[in-house]
């Protein structure tokens, strides 16, 4: 694989179909644009933009009660309206999958990022959700089974 990141993504996307993930609910961000169009192309797939990631939660735990598999695509501003919501995860124990693009690290140029960028995995960790970060392309999916 390359390290465009539109081939990574479009690597993820095939891997989360692979797993049977069947809802992409989103905030439109272009750090999921290949994520996003993919799932709206798909005909297997229900692609459903929210107004506030945090309308993403419930929606998940209701996929997952009636039988199916769900991502919700976030930037990480979208980490601080879901706190409350995040509640429902740990109480519930419902799975949840989110995947993050993150601003707000090491030469960020908007200040306004800087907190929450901070923030997000002390906050989701405070949750009790797991973090696991991506540098690279090569650490978004795992390597493949040798032959």
């Amino acid at each position: 694989m390359t390290d465009t990141a539109e081939n990574w993504q479009e690597a993820l996307y095939d891997h989360l179909r692979a797993m049977d993930v069947t809802l992409f609910a989103y905030v439109p961000d272009a750090g999921h644009k290949v994520l996003i169009d993919r799932s709206l192309a798909d005909p297997d797939a229900v692609s459903v933009p929210l107004t506030t990631e945090a309308e993403g939660v419930p929606m998940l735990a209701g996929h997952h009660l009636g039988g199916g598999r769900g991502v919700l695509l976030m930037q990480l501003s979208g980490v601080g309206n879901c706190v409350n919501q995040f509640s429902l995860i740990r109480i519930g124990r419902f799975p949840f999958v989110t995947i993050v693009s993150m601003r707000g690290e090491f030469g960020e140029q908007n200040a306004w990022q800087l907190t929450m960028g901070q923030g997000v995995r002390p906050v989701m960790e405070g949750m009790g959700l797991a973090c696991m970060t991506a540098e690279r392309p090569d650490e978004v999916l795992p390597p493949p089974p040798p032959p």
